[in-house]
């Protein structure tokens, strides 16, 4: 057998070539490839990312029930503890009162029932409740308080001898009921008796509430830029420290706490300041904070004989300077200062010779 027939032998015996090899692709073909391959790419990515997600999502949702299986044991440990200790306490009282011959301990209430209810003129609705505790600063809810004593611990943070005595909503919160703008014109003469004073320390309370909402207010209305500079900022901080304090003097008004000493000249300055003579509303602001009494120059006492005029420095507490009494009475002196300050620009005077300096 010569060359050529092996070469033909295994021609005959070699598999012919499938059709669908080809040497060549088209760009499209190519392009549909790698379009197949991107979306199968993305959508193992996808499924990979939302079992990630699950996972996660079981793995909170077991921490939250374990956590809260922790805290719900942790309040049953609580409440038990607390159960016990009320029990070895009675217990201990009833042997001491058995020891002394004293009565038995009266029966304890069932639980739920909480003695007297609320009159429903007194009584304030849970939120509403809520909603006032948290404006005063206080805690919403106690560990283990019912209504009726909530109620009482809101009564007792107020002050007031009736619930009906509800706050208000201005910068400042307060028992005093607030008058309409048209009332607040106070009087010179200071009243004596009690509805007369109690009503002029509504027409003040209204007064600095006015002022503390017009400034709050003009402040808010300024722009970013303003409100974020150094300046803008301690004008703000101003503020704040003004209405913070007047606290202690809504205190003194709401307890009809506040001495004719210091009730008659801030009458008078608020008075002048709501007919715009805002000058000698700052002259009764100095003689209130400095006083007219006289005061100790150099030696006061030489030898056995007593220098003339020196019974003035001993007179009565009228001319004395109330700035100098105490730290909190200074404090909201200086807050009627600078809410004068502010009453000038906020309602200027007509004639000009009335701007403070």
């Amino acid at each position: 057998m010569n060359l050529a027939s092996l070469i033909t032998k295994a021609k005959q015996k070699a598999p012919p070539a499938e059709s669908s090899d080809k040497k060549f692709l088209k760009r499209s073909e190519l392009e549909a490839q790698r379009q197949a391959a991107y979306r199968a790419e993305q959508e193992a990515a996808e499924k990979a990312r939302e079992d990630r997600i699950a996972r996660k999502r079981k793995a909170e949702e077991d921490d939250a029930a374990k956590e809260e299986e922790r805290r719900e044991k942790r309040r049953k440990f609580a409440e038990e503890s607390r159960r016990k200790r009320e029990q070895e306490a009675e217990e201990e009282e009833r042997r001491r009162r058995k020891r002394l011959g004293l009565p038995d301990l009266p029966p304890k209430k069932e639980e739920g029932e909480e003695g007297t209810p609320v009159p429903e003129d007194e009584d304030i609705e849970e939120e509403e409740l809520f909603a006032k505790l948290r404006a005063l600063d206080e805690p919403a809810i106690l560990f283990g308080e019912t209504h009726k004593q909530r109620l009482k611990r809101y009564k007792k943070r107020v002050g007031a001898d009736s619930l009906k005595a509800i706050m208000t909503n201005g910068p400042i919160p307060t028992t005093l009921q607030l008058v309409p703008e048209k009332d607040m014109l106070v009087s010179l003469t200071i009243p004596k008796d009690k509805d007369g004073r109690e009503f002029l320390f509504r027409q003040l309370a209204s007064y600095f509430t006015m002022v503390l909402e017009e400034w709050e207010n003009t402040l808010a209305r300024r722009t970013i830029e303003v409100k974020n500079s150094y300046p803008g900022k301690q004008a703000y901080n101003a503020m704040v420290q003004a209405r913070e304090n007047l606290r202690p003097l809504f205190k003194k008004m709401e307890q009809y706490d506040l001495p004719d000493s210091i009730l008659e000249p801030v009458v008078e300055i608020v008075l002048a300041a709501q007919e715009r003579r805002y000058v000698d509303a700052n002259d009764g602001y100095l003689r209130l904070s400095i006083g007219k009494a006289a005061w100790p120059i150099g030696v006061t006492m030489v030898g056995i004989h007593e220098r003339s005029a020196r019974e003035k420095l001993h007179e009565s507490d009228k001319n004395a300077a109330h700035i100098m009494s105490d730290e909190i009475t200074r404090k909201y002196l200086q807050s009627i200062k600078r809410c004068l300050s502010f009453a000038q620009t906020r309602w200027p005077p007509t004639d000009q010779l009335q701007l403070m300096g």
